[in-house]
């Protein structure tokens, strides 16, 4: 059984910040990589920021790079996104996933292994 839940989202103002949180269950996520995807409405999933199963690697969309960062827990199954300023561009459903491989260039993510989503929303 594999379970992941995502909390943290809420509403904010344009530069402020949030703090999102994935706790994840289940064997699935041993040793694997972790990311954050988003979907605002009318487009796709977009990928935002994955990490290593150690945390000695991360990767980042160019869009977030330098306001985003992308950490793990003590618990390797445990992971956040700490999100700086924010923009009105930033608001939507925000995805945590277990994945199966992170390359330096690319994070591919486990299709089995999805969050409910948590809304994040920032105001002009």
């Amino acid at each position: 059984q594999e379970q992941l839940v995502e909390s943290g989202g809420g509403l904010v103002q344009a530069g402020g910040s949030l703090r999102l949180s994935c706790a994840a269950s289940g064997r699935t996520f041993n040793n694997y990589p972790m990311g954050w995807f988003r979907q605002a409405p009318g487009k796709e999933r977009e990928f935002v920021a994955a990490i290593s199963w150690s945390g000695d690697r991360t990767l980042y969309t160019d869009s977030v790079k330098g306001r985003f960062t992308i950490s793990r827990g003590n618990a390797k199954n445990t992971v956040y996104l700490q999100m700086n300023s924010l923009k009105p561009e930033d608001t939507a459903v925000y995805y945590c996933n277990g994945g199966t491989y992170l390359s330096d260039s690319h994070y591919y993510p486990g299709a089995r292994s999805w969050g409910q989503g948590t809304q994040v929303t920032v105001s002009s």
